[in-house]
């Protein structure tokens, strides 16, 4: 354990991932970088979006993981890739077909500090916008946030070669509402969304 490398970040030889489309069925292709390396599996979710933006937002479940192993002498040397896993996405996966889009770029607007290219600034201004939308229809902040990091959302890097700004997106899917969240002339319907989560 004092040699071992930690699993709560995504690394080299696989680590917490947090993928969404990492499903029954999935597939990956780790490298092993030492001799006799071992392979461990675990931090089940019954739901989360792109990122985990919450942390600890997704919802977490007990289950068990049902693997089968074959070992591809080489094959990442042959496959070019030795440095990460190579990830193909199980076929059980929730899938949308109608979202609202939010769009965020690496500028941090309450320092008006440009950062050059920085998808993480980017992502994180999507999901404020999300939230600050959300809020509209009468959830919190607190509850945007989580919701956030438990449903199906999509985040995806749009634009990284439009100097000097990166362009990330996050699609929330509006079929997981039971009312219409879609913009309108009339604005949004506020409801008392109750108050489930709280600041600490």
């Amino acid at each position: 354990a004092g040699e071992g490398a930690r699993t709560v970040p995504a690394r080299e030889n696989g680590g917490n991932h947090d993928i969404k489309n990492f499903t029954r069925g999935a597939r990956v292709f780790y490298p092993v970088h030492v001799p006799g390396g071992l392979l461990s599996g675990g931090d089940l979710h019954f739901s989360q979006g792109d990122g985990e933006i919450t942390f600890c937002g997704a919802i977490e479940m007990g289950g068990f993981i049902d693997l089968h192993v074959d070992v591809i002498k080489g094959g990442m040397e042959k496959y070019g890739v030795t440095t990460n896993p190579i990830f193909m996405p199980g076929n059980v996966e929730p899938r949308y077909t109608e979202f609202i889009s939010f769009i965020g770029i690496s500028v941090d607007h309450e320092s008006d500090t440009n950062y050059y290219n920085d998808a993480t600034m980017a992502y994180r201004n999507a999901c404020l916008n999300a939230i600050e939308y959300l809020k509209t229809f009468g959830y919190s902040g607190e509850q945007a946030y989580l919701l956030l990091g438990a449903a199906p959302i999509e985040g995806r890097v749009s634009g990284v070669v439009d100097i000097p700004n990166a362009c990330c997106s996050l699609y929330l899917p509006t079929a997981i509402f039971d009312f219409d969240i879609k913009p309108t002339a009339e604005g949004p319907r506020k409801a008392d969304r109750g108050q489930c989560a709280i600041s600490s």
